[in-house]
This record gives structure tokens, sequence and C-alpha cells, in this order.
């Protein structure tokens, strides 16, 4: 074969190799296991995809059935939607600068906007409605991470990070309910800061965060909301870099809450089962796709997604227009 052939043929095997598909580069992803339980979750060579970035830091994620995910960029003050291989584009600007979102039981999305000490509902016809702005005729002090449960009550936390120290009116953090009938009521005063909340998939258990204690807590809920019982479910103490923020449930009552490092996996009796690690530290996370499998993660500037094996519990129709 003359030298000029296999010079041809070279080149013929490179064009080959850069043409076939491959998969989504790890971006610093590791799965790190501290039980066996964890790779019933996750498959051991599951990999971390990063889908978007460019932006100034990322929250809120939560999926709607027609095909989309929304998510915060709070700097930006900007809600942000992206469509699986698109472009992503502004969904709502000025968003309140806000944090958390969710949907409620009609489908309209709720939002907790920092900037404006709020927690609105976007309608039908695009206006926002507000739920709840201040407590006992002070305001909130900058309402954070939000889920509704089955009967249309809305759960969210305030803690004080998107405000000035001058700025608080309220003595305390809290944890807080509005009923299907619009009634604020204060649940709980006692956090430090707290940050994500979410529902067991059989609404009985309410897990709220505390960014400052670095734990989970867990409360019993009652039939009218109320809840009781609050107890340490689970620590993140870790010398990596980050404190618990976002937080979900899966179908089987798993916990993935983002803290040190990266995504922390926790059975429902509060074991640690293993941890996602990230290179950029993730902020929150959501359910998302079609079979709603994948778990989508705002970190910093990017927006990330993987594949797990257990769908996640989701608290929405998961049937819904827009």
């Amino acid at each position: 074969m003359t030298r000029l052939r296999i010079v041809n043929l070279l080149l013929g095997l490179m064009l080959v190799g850069a043409l076939a598909p491959r998969p989504p580069a790890a971006f610093g992803q590791q799965l790190e296991a501290a039980s066996p339980a964890f790779w019933k979750l996750i498959n051991k060579d599951a990999r971390l995809e990063k889908v978007a970035d460019g932006f100034q830091f990322t929250e809120g994620p939560v999926w709607n059935s027609a095909g989309f995910l929304l998510f915060s960029d709070i700097p930006a003050n900007q809600i942000v939607k992206f469509v699986p291989g698109a472009a992503p584009t502004a969904f709502r600007t000025p968003s309140g600068n806000s944090n958390g979102l969710t949907y409620d039981r009609a489908g309209r999305l709720l939002a907790c906007e920092h900037s404006n000490r709020r927690v609105t509902r976007q309608e039908a016809d695009g206006s926002l409605t507000v739920l709840a702005s201040s407590y006992d005729g002070k305001k909130l002090n900058s309402p954070n991470d939000i889920v509704v449960r089955s009967d249309g009550t809305i759960y969210f936390t305030d803690p004080p990070y998107g405000i000035r120290e001058e700025q608080k009116e309220l003595p305390f953090q809290g944890v807080y309910k509005i009923s299907p009938e619009g009634k604020l009521t204060l649940l709980a005063q006692d956090f430090d800061r707290p940050n994500g909340i979410a529902l067991s998939p059989d609404e009985k258990t309410l897990y709220v965060d505390d960014s400052a204690r670095l734990h989970v807590r867990a409360f019993a809920v009652a039939p009218d909301g109320s809840i009781s019982h609050g107890r340490i479910l689970a620590e993140l103490k870790s010398a990596r870099q980050g404190v618990p923020d976002g937080m979900k449930v899966d179908r089987k009552g798993n916990l993935y809450v983002t803290g040190p490092g990266g995504v922390w996996v926790f059975d429902k009796r509060g074991k640690h089962l293993g941890t996602i690690l990230m290179s950029e530290l993730p902020a929150n996370c959501g359910w998302g796709d079609a079979d709603y499998r994948t778990l989508y993660l705002t970190a910093r500037t990017g927006l990330y997604r993987i594949r797990l094996k257990i769908p996640g519990f989701i608290t929405y129709p998961t049937t819904m227009g827009r």
C-alpha cells in the first residue's frame, strides 16, 4: 500500500470517528455510592449532560408536560423556557427575581419572587395574582421555594436571601402554607435559613431543609395541612463546598437534595444512599421529560440533566397545556 493511500485511509477513519455519534460529556460528574441501594436508582454509567449555559444564577426548574422546562435566572430577573434540542428563550421578564417555581392543580405557574417579596400565580391570560406578600402586617422576607399538595394547599419557605438585613420586617425565617381558600398560615419559625421544600408521595410528610444548619427536617402533615412532630431526618455535613438547597422526591419516596458537592440522595428514612458529584454546584433540581425519569439540575450558570431509574413524584397535573 502506498504512503498516499495510507494517509488517505487514516484521514477517512478520522472523519468517520468525528461524525460518529458520541455520548454526552460527563462535565466533571461522578457517582459516589454510600449504599448498594444507590444503584437501584441510577445506572453506574449514567452521564450528566450540560444542555444550556451562559446564565447568571439558575434556580427553580419545573417541567411542563407540553414538552418544556421553566427555570429562574435570578440576577437576570427572568424566567427561562427550555425546549430540549432548542436554544433557551425568555418566558417572563421581569420575573420579580423569581426563585422557586411550580404549578398548581389547575396548571397555573406559581413563583416565589425575591425582589417583590411575594408568591404569585400566573393566570391563563398572563396576568399575575398575588397569593402572599405579608404576614401579620409585615412584608415577607424573600419567598424561596414552593410545593403544592393535591388539595391545592401551597407550602413555601421564606428565608432572607433576597433582601438586605435592614429590609427585614419579620423577626424570623418562616415556613408557611396558603390554604385552597387563600388563607396564609405560619407553620414554623424556628429555622435559621429554610430553603428547599418537598412532600412525600403519600403527602403525609413535609420535608424542609435548613441551609445554615446543614440538615433536612421532616414534619407530619395533618389533613388540614398543619404540620407537627418535626425531626431531623438527614444531615449534609461535608468538607465539600455547598449547603442544602433545592429538593425533590421520587415515586418511591427517596429524596434528592442539592448540597455540598452535588446532589445527595436519601431514602425515606434518611439513610444516605449516594451522591451525584458535580463540578458546577447545583442549587435546585426538578423532574422532567415525558416519563419524568430525567432529573434537571440548575447549577449556577448552567442547566444539566441526568437519567434515573425511578420516575419523580409530581405534585401538579402531568397533562396540561402552555
